[in-house]
């Protein structure tokens, strides 16, 4: 469920909620009108994707100052009005590209799992879906992970695991790792489990990783799939302040909420800092424009001398979570390509699903339609 739909979650009242969105409505529109004196045509690509590019840029940007500017009850109730939406919209986006999805529970965490209309699923992603670990929620993801369902042909498990503050570090780690768990206890073969994650979502699988290392009913997946990951919540690499203006991100990241006084160098927390050997193969991939870029190539560098099998992606030009946001770019679309290739590849020589973990894939363990 999204977070203002979980008990002791406290939302705005309907009046306030309006409001808001009345501002955000004008801060948007504030946003479309800058964009003629930002070049706009300007860029690596044609004056068309260009133009995409900077709208999105700006639109994004502006949206993320301002709902991060709300006191938490708002933020929930902006939140929920973006969440209520994309499940009107999304599922005929979701239906026209052969994929079923269903709302359901996996290790009693909720989360919508997406699986091919046809044919049996060649593996399983644990999808832990991006928002600085602050926001969003699986619908609002149908577009991408549904694409990348249908890419790779893998069910997909979106997880609606606790955000802060309400619910700091460690508790969607904790969440992550019972999805995991459940997964293996079903009888899902460890070949056919894939991790994946952008953001805050991608820092969560590295973190979700480093666990499995050391928690007894947990393993490590077999392939690690990031797009723009938050590896370091120190955020002192020159990228950070070097990009600030070319990326979507606010020059104020927000980090205390979810941190809650953990130490932001820790590498449960900040991957980058982490011993990282015993990895799974990873796929990632960054913009080169984005204010993560230099803690990613750390990490990228961090994860080779542990002598990790890494197939990673830097794309000029682009800022934070372009594969995302631009679906429509053929930065992105080179991106989905290349996570076909690496799940195809991994999945090679992998077991088979035994029928009745086949057959949970297909119901959706406690599943109801979305």
């Amino acid at each position: 469920m999204v977070m203002g739909r979980r008990p002791d979650v406290e939302t705005a009242s309907l009046p306030i909620t309006a409001l808001d969105t009345l501002l955000l409505g004008q801060q948007l529109s504030v946003a479309l009108a800058r964009i003629p004196f930002r070049q706009p045509l300007r860029g690596r690509s044609s004056r068309l994707s260009n133009l995409g590019q900077n709208v999105t840029r700006e639109v994004i940007r502006s949206f993320m100052g301002y709902v991060t500017s709300l006191p938490v009850p708002e933020f929930r109730s902006i939140e929920l009005l973006l969440d209520d939406l994309c499940q009107v919209v999304m599922p005929p986006v979701v239906h026209v590209r052969g994929i079923a999805h269903n709302a359901t529970q996996i290790g009693g965490v909720p989360g919508i799992l997406y699986a091919p209309r046809t044919g049996e699923p060649r593996g399983v992603v644990l999808y832990l879906h991006g928002g600085g670990y602050i926001g969003t929620s699986p619908a609002m993801y149908a577009f991408f992970t549904s694409r990348i369902a249908a890419a790779t042909g893998c069910a997909m498990f979106v997880a609606d695991y606790r955000l802060a503050p309400e619910f700091p570090f460690p508790a969607g780690l904790e969440d992550a790792a019972r999805v995991l768990a459940a997964l293996e206890a079903a009888g899902v073969p460890r070949e056919r489990i894939f991790l994946a994650g952008d953001s805050g979502g991608g820092g969560l699988a590295n973190s979700l990783v480093l666990s499995a290392r050391s928690t007894p009913d947990i393993t490590v997946p077999a392939g690690l799939i990031l797009f723009s990951p938050e590896v370091d919540l120190g955020l002192d690499e020159p990228s950070v302040s070097q990009n600030a203006a070319r990326d979507i991100l606010p020059w104020n990241i927000p980090t205390a909420p979810y941190l809650n006084g953990a130490n932001p160098s820790s590498g449960y927390v900040s991957s980058m800092n982490a011993d990282l050997h015993g990895f799974p193969p990873t796929a990632i991939s960054w913009g080169g424009d984005e204010m993560f870029r230099d803690p990613i190539r750390t990490f990228v560098a961090r994860l080779r001398d542990a002598g990790v099998d890494v197939h990673a992606h830097e794309v000029p030009g682009m800022f934070h979570v372009f594969q995302i946001l631009m679906p429509w770019a053929e930065e992105s679309r080179t991106i989905y390509e290349h996570v076909r290739i690496f799940v195809d590849r991994l999945l090679t020589d992998a077991p088979p699903f035994p029928e009745d973990t086949l057959q949970l894939l297909r119901t959706g363990w406690e599943s109801r339609p979305t």
